[in-house]
């Protein structure tokens, strides 16, 4: 058995003496891991940062073994990610986000959107605002879809403002008037192409999907929030010149 397809690295753990088990995002065969023999060589180190895009060629004598790894550098990002623990605490949140996911489970809607987020880390605010979405995302492929489109109560699609903690659907301005205090806020971004993506905004769209990912993911598991969410969210907050990133999650 054996594949090659474009990968992304989320991570990687020590085995054996001189080699390390690749935790890598494919689009068509979903989050996979495989020994990589000589991963922790000089050669081989800089390749397997999380972060980077890389070729990806695995092989098993059975579908169901773990398998080997060769891979080759695509484009290495490890300079980008040391100058911000923004965007370090970013591909730590993905990587800890798609292993709520089976593994080798197609998810070629995240891998597009990791793609995306990877490609703007050197922009937190417009990485952040990508996040956001990838964790809607992540909701609906885990079965928990927030209905954002239509206000639950009218019908209508515009001046929606907030959203039901109860059912994760939209609620207009006039409709949730009388209990905008139980209401939680949606952004204006996640809904309208021209939506301000401020410090504010993004803090408010975290606070929405942080809410739903606990009531229907991380407490029902019986798991904390990542480390590297509330990190980001502390790197976010301070601005540029941050502390970088703690280790909770990395591999």
């Amino acid at each position: 058995m054996e594949w090659r397809e474009e990968a992304i690295v989320l991570g990687v753990r020590r085995h054996g003496e001189s080699s390390v088990i690749a935790e890598v995002m494919t689009r068509a065969r979903g989050r996979h891991l495989g020994i990589v023999r000589g991963g922790r060589s000089r050669h081989q180190q800089p390749v397997l940062q999380p972060g980077n895009t890389v070729a990806a060629h695995w092989r098993a004598r059975l579908h169901e073994h773990m398998g080997t790894f060769v891979l080759e550098p695509v484009t290495l990002r490890a300079a980008t990610l040391i100058e911000s623990a923004a965007a370090l605490n970013a591909i730590q949140l993905a990587a800890a986000h798609l292993r709520l996911l089976p593994e080798r489970d197609p998810h070629p809607r995240l891998f597009d959107g990791l793609a995306v987020i990877i490609e703007h880390l050197a922009a937190p605010q417009t990485a952040a605002a990508l996040m956001l979405r990838f964790e809607i995302a992540l909701l609906e492929e885990l079965g928990f879809g927030l209905d954002l489109s239509q206000c639950a109560a009218t019908g209508q699609s515009h001046d929606l403002v907030y959203v039901s903690p109860k059912t994760g659907r939209a609620v207009s301005r006039e409709a949730g008037a009388p209990w905008h205090d139980k209401l939680l806020k949606l952004p204006a971004f996640l809904v309208e192409a021209e939506g301000e993506e401020s410090a504010a905004e993004i803090a408010a769209a975290f606070q929405m999907t942080g809410y739903f990912l606990a009531r229907n993911v991380f407490d029902p598991r019986g798991i904390k929030e990542p480390e590297s969410r509330l990190g980001l969210l502390a790197a976010l907050a301070k601005g540029p010149a941050t502390p970088r990133a703690s280790d909770a999650d990395r591999q």
